[in-house]
């Protein structure tokens, strides 16, 4: 058995964010470990966590993650594989993604692998929540059409 978690993002962001947010950013999508002037290339611990791709080990399907850049806004889409040592790393780039969002709601989600429920990543006015989801109640989902 491993810890292994799905995550999966999908989010605008603000046309005003920050270039230094966005480098980070495409340090962890491009998996670049060169300096980018942000200073993070003396971080020798520094793990790109949206770098991932081709096929899944444990998740199945595909791990990718792209950034792209409209005329309106940055745009990020990722699915990966990440080791339960990472998960705070993780999520402080969740924080700051929903820091910097356009996107309210929904930006993405977490689930240990061999689970089937996820807890969901939501921007709440710029501060991410956790909200943890629970399998409905069997008679609840009888009512259901």
């Amino acid at each position: 058995m491993s810890d292994v978690f799905a995550v999966d993002l999908a989010l605008d962001l603000s046309p005003t964010v920050p270039e230094a947010v966005l480098a980070h950013l495409r340090r962890h999508v491009e998996g670049d470990s060169a300096d980018d002037g942000s200073g993070e290339a003396d971080w020798p611990d520094f793990v790109p966590l949206l770098s991932g791709r081709g096929p899944a080990a444990r998740i199945g399907g595909l791990l990718t993650g792209q950034l792209f850049q409209s005329t309106e806004q940055w745009s990020l889409t990722a699915r990966q594989e990440i080791h339960a040592e990472l998960l705070p790393d993780l999520l402080a780039l969740a924080e700051m993604l929903a820091f910097n969002a356009k996107t309210e709601g929904v930006i993405g989600q977490v689930r240990f692998y061999e689970d089937d429920i996820p807890e969901l990543l939501v921007n709440r006015s710029g501060t991410l929540v956790r909200m943890p989801l629970r399998e409905a109640e069997p008679s609840a989902s009888r009512h259901l059409p």
